[in-house]
């Protein structure tokens, strides 16, 4: 498998129709129904089911597109709140595939007791009817590249040209669906989905690309849910639109990313230097020095590849110690080493695919990612833009500018378009608070995209974490109970502020 890797980022006016669907013109569409059956039955007492939506809202009474659903039912149904829905981010994750490797543990025991947990594929996604622009996986191949991002105009040229692979694959061969990806109507979805398994009003979670579907909903939405939660987050500006003035940059560095990753970094180099680390003491110069060392011979390991490692390790910082460990490895290895390269893969970002139950085809994360990215975002068009984008962001922001600018490359020139995107507001005041979660040092979705998106809710309440990854999943039980409260009453508490429980290194 080649290098090239798409990073999880951590990246029209509302429509007022009735029960969200159709046009203000066109009749509503019929509540659509779950019929639930056994699956995953090694995995737990899951329920899987398919529901039927509009290919186009603005047609209801058109084509129909299939989503495929998976719920782990409440363990107390006695006291059943409802159905509490997620999304684990991407663009591109599946959301089944999540609940079934992490809805167990996701929750408290109290939550888990009174809802159902409920997972979804997005429109075009996996089991979902998909958005396909190969018959099979070898067809990816002439698409991936052996680096992570290009450094050079020979590696931009090279990076272009698979990226026009793609182009011209999905203008050829893709469906319909794939006109019709953005997070708008994904958010279309959701409120169906909440009508076919009962609830008045939504109860959700989303993560990292997850959020922009919960602030979607919430503005598109703002009296249909009782609690949302959305923990990393994107800003919303900068992923559709931009602020004025940075139309001219790419989505993915008008997030800031790189700003993230690199402070999260340097939270690596102190708490290594402060505690029981294989790659103290000077772990920051020592760090600077395996970059000069690869760039001079990169036998064991590349220079893009080592970013993408690093950002990898970044996300997780329970794996930490062994990424010390790793990188002082690095630092002594000569010559190509098969032992050293296998660990190399693990700190890699991967797609977030857990199971392998009704792949038709193969997990189209390729194609998946550009159909909802780039629709969502307004975008340069020249590639010349990426290439200025990601210098500058590497000499502003340290080692992390071209990663997360040329991560959204294929926006350049990607062929497809979907009228119906929501472009904000995102100021919308909505019936119920919004809870907002961001971690003080997240590589992937930085802090200032929860400011940004609290200070845009009006009705909203912010609960930071002092911890270190992407999201705060599984890092602060004091942010899980906060979560569990709001997610079982209702009631958002005030801003505040936990802890993540376990220090790195100590």
């Amino acid at each position: 498998m080649s290098s090239r890797r798409w990073i999880v980022l951590g990246l029209v006016c509302a429509v007022t129709l009735v029960l969200g669907f159709g046009s203000q013109n066109g009749a509503a569409a019929p509540s659509p129904k779950i019929a639930w059956s056994p699956c995953f039955k090694k995995a737990g007492p899951f329920e899987c089911g398919t529901v039927q939506v509009p290919l186009d809202y603005d047609s209801p009474g058109g084509g129909t597109i299939s989503l495929s659903v998976a719920r782990l039912p409440a363990t107390d149904p006695s006291r059943r709140i409802g159905s509490l829905f997620i999304n684990p981010g991407g663009p591109g994750g599946s959301g089944v595939d999540f609940l079934v490797g992490a809805g167990p543990f996701l929750f408290s025991d109290e939550v888990r007791a009174r809802f159902d947990i409920v997972g979804f594929d997005p429109r075009g996604i996996l089991r979902s009817t998909s958005f396909r622009c190969f018959g099979n996986q070898k067809q990816w191949d002439p698409y991936f590249t052996p680096f992570v991002f290009p450094m050079t105009p020979a590696e931009e040229a090279i990076w272009i040209t698979a990226d026009h692979y793609l182009d011209d694959a999905c203008a050829q061969r893709g469906s319909k669906i794939g006109s019709h990806m953005s997070t708008a109507n994904v958010a279309r979805d959701l409120d169906a989905l909440r009508q076919a398994v009962g609830d008045e009003k939504l109860t959700y979670a989303g993560y990292s690309y997850g959020t922009m579907i919960g602030q979607t909903y919430a503005n598109m939405f703002p009296d249909r849910f009782r609690a949302l939660i959305i923990d990393g987050v994107l800003d919303p500006i900068a992923w559709t639109t931009g602020a004025p003035g940075q139309q001219d940059l790419p989505f993915s560095t008008r997030l800031r990313s790189d700003q993230g990753a690199m402070d999260t970094l340097e939270q690596f180099f102190a708490l290594c230097d402060a505690g029981d680390c294989a790659f103290g003491p000077d772990s920051e110069q020592r760090y600077a020095d395996l970059v000069a060392k690869v760039k001079a011979d990169p036998s064991v390991i590349d220079y893009s590849n080592l970013i993408g490692v690093t950002l990898g390790a970044l996300y997780d910082s329970s794996t930490w110690p062994d990424f010390a460990a790793l990188l002082a490895d690095l630092e002594s290895a000569t010559g190509s080493n098969a032992t050293l390269q296998a660990r190399v893969k693990a700190f890699q970002v991967r797609p977030m695919y857990v199971t392998k139950r009704g792949f038709p085809q193969y997990p189209n994360f390729i194609e998946g990612f550009p159909a909802v990215a780039c629709e969502d975002s307004v975008n340069p068009d020249s590639y010349s833009a990426w290439s200025a984008a990601g210098a500058a962001s590497d000499a502003a922001f340290g080692y992390f500018g071209r990663i997360w600018t040329w991560a959204t490359g294929i926006c350049a020139d990607w062929p497809l378009a979907d009228p119906d995107r929501y472009l904000g507001p995102f100021d919308k005041q909505t019936t119920s608070p919004v809870l907002v979660v961001g971690n003080l040092h997240d590589p992937a979705t930085r802090y200032q995209g929860a400011l940004t998106a609290h200070a845009l809710l009006p009705n909203s309440r912010l609960l930071t974490v002092e911890g270190w990854g992407h999201t705060s999943l599984f890092l602060s039980a004091c942010a899980t109970a906060i979560q569990s409260t709001y997610l079982l009453t209702g009631n958002a508490p005030a801003s505040s502020t936990c802890s993540q429980d376990v220090t790195p290194f100590q």
